[in-house]
């Protein structure tokens, strides 16, 4: 894009698979592909998770017998039993997580919940698949795991590509980030919302604003 709204979030062509899954830690926790490829095995339970969750939201975009409220209810509900979304809400703030005001950080994290969710349904949709089938997982470390899927069906010519970074263990697995097209998500919302933040002086107030606003538009697609 070679202009934009003056109000808009600044995103990069690679960085408009803006979304959810991101995670309250440092920028050196994803690490590098690399890092990734040459850790551990498999982890059972960490594909088992992924393929109930991650196939329910697919499930939840695919079904045409909801209403539009309905299947955003059902979807907000898939959600938080996926997601570990106080981290994603953390981890998106970057080094603002630890100024931004305790008022500041619930309107924060209201507007971006409505935001996410909105970017994040119209990301997915647009691939309109309705299976989703664990490939492998890749553990990094103990409780850190690497899930690889494809999603297929639906209007998809070809099966997609999606990898879904878990953390947790047992019973306790949460979605903190997921990849899309070589693109981690966490990492590029970060940087985006720092960059939004940095440019208005350090006002976390704008960046709640411009969510606010980027809700009522049309979600970014990548083509």
């Amino acid at each position: 894009m070679s202009s934009m709204p003056r109000n808009t979030i600044r995103r990069h062509p690679r960085r408009r698979l803006s979304a959810l899954m991101l995670a309250a830690i440092p920028l050196a926790w994803l690490g590098s592909p690399a890092s990734v490829m040459a850790a551990g095995a498999r982890d059972p339970g960490a594909e088992q998770f992924v393929q109930t969750g991650a196939q329910r939201i697919i499930s939840v975009l695919a079904d045409r017998g909801q209403t539009a409220a309905q299947k955003n209810a059902t979807f907000h509900r898939a959600i938080d039993e996926l997601a570990d979304v106080p981290k994603i809400t953390g981890f998106v703030l970057g080094k603002y997580a630890r100024t931004i005001t305790p008022p500041q950080r619930e309107q924060f994290a209201t507007a971006f919940r409505a935001y996410a969710e909105h970017v994040y349904q119209n990301r997915l949709d647009d691939y309109h698949g309705e299976l989703l089938k664990v490939t492998g997982s890749v553990v990094r470390k103990p409780g850190d795991v690497v899930v690889n899927t494809l999603v297929s069906g639906g209007q998809l010519g070809q099966p997609v590509a999606v990898s879904w970074r878990v953390l947790g263990g047992g019973s306790a697995w949460k979605v903190v980030d997921v990849q899309f097209k070589g693109v981690w998500l966490a990492i590029t919302q970060q940087q985006d919302f720092v960059s939004t933040i940095d440019n208005a002086g350090g006002n976390i107030g704008v960046l709640i604003t411009q969510l606010q606003r980027d809700v009522q538009r049309p979600a970014p697609h990548a083509r």
